[in-house]
């Protein structure tokens, strides 16, 4: 049942998706491995990215008979080749970490302090005599250099000795000469599930208004990931997380990534459209007072469908409708309709009719053909029935649609 409610909402998300895009989705233990065989029958194995587990819980609960889940995965596929993701920014996350500025005492690069000190002897390698610090202090341990490579890196201005400079000593290690961090598929320093409960907190001072949000944190790291011009499409929208990191990430990094969120649910506006206008205005009060992010959005809710199962649904306006025909003919949208009755307009020298009455059905026959005042190489015309032969609607370049509608009704 859940493969076959998963598999059409995947295959629908893999068109939306642009060529050079990648999708991310969320799942537990539970289906993971059914998922993870669905998006490969979906997207292809070879367009398989990465699973990355994130630790969704920092605290050990007794959640599980047996097994207490602090975990959760992300699968990411790729749309096509044509997909870069920008694994590198993570790495850079972490040596804006880990590493230190540039300074009076080590002017030449970004740099971090390497340990000097091993834990084994002359046997396994390390080597013991006493070093003293500026300050006078000594410090007699076992070093992973001899001596005189330890006196060589001093000479060179490669030994950091602490801010007091009476810690033991560490070689100097510049940005310049190391490789970075490459990025793990292991993510327990993200946010976690209690820090998307208090975001919200913080927001609606209701604890009780969302019971499991993901936070800010963990979807800010996936979106380091794509281009900041990025278009996110969030088909299961929840409280809104998806937008609120969007935006936060857009003003500390000047993005111009935007966002569409789809929900389903009764809180659409309540919450999570009512959480992205507080985003963007400013939230809280006093010293918990959260700056607003600017931006915009626009809220839409869904009308009647266009179509009922496998018919038009005639509850819609006539104008409507031929808004739906002509996009679903030419995949453009429709800035203005003709004023003739049945006329639709022409797209690549095609003359598209739409021949309709709510009321009666209608028949493509000579009579028809004698109202067409419009040249074009080909005609398109739906009507209900046709009277015309095939021979003279090919020698004519006529097409006939049937009106996907219930006639029994007439």
């Amino acid at each position: 049942k859940w493969l076959c409610m998963m598999y059409p909402r995947l295959t629908l998300l893999h068109q939306l998706l642009a060529d050079d895009g990648a999708i991310f989705i969320s799942i537990d233990d539970n289906e993971q491995a059914n998922l993870k065989l669905l998006c490969d029958e979906i997207f292809g194995s070879g367009n398989f990215v990465t699973q990355i587990a994130w630790k969704r819980k920092k605290e050990i609960s007794n959640d599980s008979k047996n097994v207490a889940i602090q975990g959760e995965y992300i699968l990411c596929y790729s749309k096509s080749s044509l997909t870069q993701l920008n694994f590198e920014n993570l790495s850079d996350e972490y040596i804006g970490k880990s590493y230190k500025k540039p300074s009076n005492d080590f002017p030449t690069d970004f740099w971090r302090p390497v340990p000097l000190t091993v834990s084994k002897g002359l046997s396994g390698g390390g080597y013991e005599y006493s070093i003293q610090t500026p300050t006078g202090k000594i410090h007699t341990k076992i070093w992973a250099y001899p001596q005189y490579r330890y006196e060589e890196l001093l000479k060179q201005n490669r030994i950091y000795f602490g801010k007091d400079g009476n810690g033991i000593p560490q070689r100097v290690m510049y940005l310049s000469e190391s490789q970075g961090k490459p990025t793990s598929n292991y993510w327990d320093d993200t946010s976690s599930n209690k820090d998307g409960k208090k975001e919200i907190l913080s927001i609606f001072y209701d604890e009780n208004i969302f019971s499991t949000p993901k936070p800010t944190g963990l979807i800010k790291r996936i979106l380091q990931l794509l281009s900041p011009d990025s278009i996110i499409l969030d088909s299961f929208a929840g409280s809104g997380t998806t937008a609120h990191a969007v935006l936060n990430l857009n003003k500390q990094d000047g993005g111009n990534r935007k966002f569409i969120l789809v929900e389903m649910e009764d809180y659409a506006e309540t919450i999570t459209a009512e959480r992205v206008k507080r985003v963007i205005k400013g939230y809280g009060e006093g010293k918990n007072a959260v700056e607003g992010t600017g931006g915009s959005f626009s809220y839409y809710e869904l009308g009647e469908p266009i179509m009922n199962g496998d018919y038009i649904n005639e509850n819609q306006p006539v104008e409507k409708i031929k808004e739906y025909i002509w996009y679903c003919e030419t995949h453009t949208a429709c800035t203005t309709l003709s004023s003739s009755k049945y006329y639709l307009g022409k797209h690549n020298n095609a003359g598209y009719y739409f021949y309709y009455e709510k009321n009666s059905t209608t028949t493509l026959d000579k009579q028809f053909l004698n109202t067409i005042n419009e040249s074009a190489d080909q005609y398109i015309i739906y009507a209900d029935n046709c009277l015309l032969n095939d021979e003279f609607m090919r020698v004519n370049h006529i097409v006939f649609k049937k009106i996907p509608r219930d006639i029994r009704k007439f």
